[in-house]
C-alpha cells in the first residue's frame, strides 16, 4: 500500500459573509470562491460519473433538491442562488454540490465519506461543560476545495468549515450551539427532502440550543441519513437522521461517540452495512476501548489525541491509499474542535497525528 502527505495550498482560504440579506450573503461568498467552485464541480462531476449518474440525472436531482429547500427555508435557497450569482454559475450547478450526498445515493460504487466524532459532557463543582471533536474524512481529490468560513447577518452567525459551493458542514453558532456532523446510508436514501449539509446550515443559522435544534430538525422533511451531534454549554444529544425517522441518543458515561453506522434498531435494520462495515464498527469499538481505559479527556487538546491511530489500528486517522482509484482514497482532511461555552471552533488542516506540528485556525462566532 502506497501512502501519502496530503497537498495543500498555503494558506487556507477562509471566507467571512454578514448580510441581514441570504441572498447578498451567497453572492459574497460565491465572489470570494469564484476560482474555487468550478474545481468543486469539476470533481464531483467526475465522482457522479463514477457511479453511474448521468449528467441529465444529476441536475434534475440538484433542482429537485433546490425546489425542497424553497418550499421549507427560503433563505436557503436564496443563499444558494446568490452564491450561483457571485460565482458566475448557474444555480442548479451549486444546488447539485449541497446535494453531493444524496446524488451520490444513488450509485452503488462511490460510497461516502467516513468521519469520526466524540463529544465529552464534563459536569464539575461550577456546573456541565461540553466539547467535541472530529475528523473529516473525504476524497483527496477536494483536499484544496474547503474552507473555513464566518457567516453573520441570519438569527445566529457561525463559524466552522465547509466545502466550496455548500452552506454548511461543522461549526458552532454565537448561541453557542455546536454541530458535528457524520454520514450514515440507509436504504432509502435519495432525493426529495433537506440535504443533510443545507439541514447543518439552517441549524447553526437559526438554533439557540440543543432543543430548538432538534424541533428545526424534527420539522424537516428527511429524504437522506447522516447524523448531528448537537451540545451546548449544559446539553447533549446524538441523532440518527433517515428517511424513516429521528432517533436520540444521550450521553452514556458523559460520552457521544459516532462513526459512520445507525445506533439505533429502527434505521439500523435497512441499513446499507456494505458502505462501511466492518470500518466503521471497528473504528467505533478501538475508539469506545480506548476511552474506557484512559483517563476521562478533560480538555479539547485530551479528546483529539483519542483519534489518533497508526498502523495496524483502524483508520481513525485516515491516510490515503494513491495505489486506490478515483472515489476511494479517503484522507482526513481537517480535524476540527468545538466549545459551546466560548463559541469557538478550532480547525486543523491535517489528521489528528498532525496535532502538535500544524498550528489550529481559531475561529469565535460573534
Amino acid at each position: 500500500m502506497t501512502t501519502t502527505s496530503i497537498p495543500r495550498p498555503a494558506h487556507r482560504r477562509h471566507i467571512e459573509v454578514a448580510d441581514a440579506d441570504p441572498h447578498e450573503r451567497g453572492v459574497a461568498r460565491g465572489a470570494q470562491l469564484r476560482d474555487g467552485i468550478p474545481a468543486a464541480i469539476e470533481v464531483y462531476d467526475r465522482l457522479f460519473a463514477l457511479g453511474g449518474i448521468t449528467p441529465a440525472q444529476v441536475r434534475e436531482d440538484a433542482e429537485r433538491a433546490l425546489d425542497t429547500i424553497g418550499r421549507f427555508r427560503a433563505g436557503a435557497r436564496a443563499e444558494i442562488e446568490g452564491i450561483a450569482r457571485g460565482s458566475g454559475t448557474e444555480p442548479w450547478r451549486i444546488a447539485a454540490l449541497n446535494a453531493r450526498t444524496e446524488i451520490l445515493a444513488r450509485s452503488a460504487t462511490v460510497p461516502p465519506g467516513e468521519c469520526t466524532t466524540i463529544v465529552r459532557q464534563l459536569v464539575g463543582d461550577s456546573g456541565p461543560r461540553t466539547f467535541g471533536v472530529q475528523t473529516w474524512d473525504w476524497h483527496i481529490e477536494l483536499s484544496a476545495l474547503w474552507h473555513t468560513l464566518d457567516t453573520r447577518g441570519g438569527r445566529y452567525g457561525y463559524v466552522g468549515l465547509s466545502e466550496n459551493g455548500i452552506l454548511g458542514k461543522i461549526g458552532v453558532n454565537s448561541a453557542g450551539l455546536a454541530l458535528h456532523f457524520n454520514i450514515l446510508g440507509h436504504a432509502r436514501d435519495g432525493i426529495g427532502g433537506i440535504p443533510m449539509h443545507v439541514l447543518a446550515a439552517i441549524v447553526l443559522e437559526e438554533a439557540g440550543g440543543v432543543a430548538e435544534a432538534v424541533e428545526i430538525i424534527r420539522g424537516a422533511p428527511l429524504a437522506s441519513s447522516g447524523s448531528f451531534a448537537l451540545f451546548d454549554a449544559t446539553e447533549a444529544v446524538l441523532l440518527d437522521l433517515s428517511p424513516v425517522g429521528v432517533f436520540a441518543m444521550r450521553p452514556e458515561h458523559g460520552t457521544l461517540l459516532r462513526t459512520n453506522h445507525f445506533l439505533t434498531p429502527e434505521p439500523a435494520a435497512d441499513e446499507k452495512s456494505w458502505l462501511y462495515q466492518p470500518d466503521s464498527g471497528e473504528r467505533y469499538d478501538f475508539v469506545r476501548a480506548r476511552l474506557a481505559r484512559t483517563q476521562p479527556p478533560a480538555t479539547p487538546d485530551e479528546l483529539a489525541a483519542c483519534l489518533v491511530t497508526g498502523a495496524g489500528e483502524p483508520p481513525v486517522t485516515c491516510v490515503p491509499d494513491l495505489d486506490q482509484p478515483l472515489g476511494q482514497r479517503w484522507a482526513s482532511l481537517a480535524t476540527v474542535t468545538l466549545e459551546p461555552a466560548t463559541r469557538t471552533a478550532r480547525v486543523l488542516d491535517g489528521t489528528p497525528a498532525d496535532i502538535g506540528t500544524r498550528d489550529w485556525r481559531v475561529l469565535t462566532a460573534g
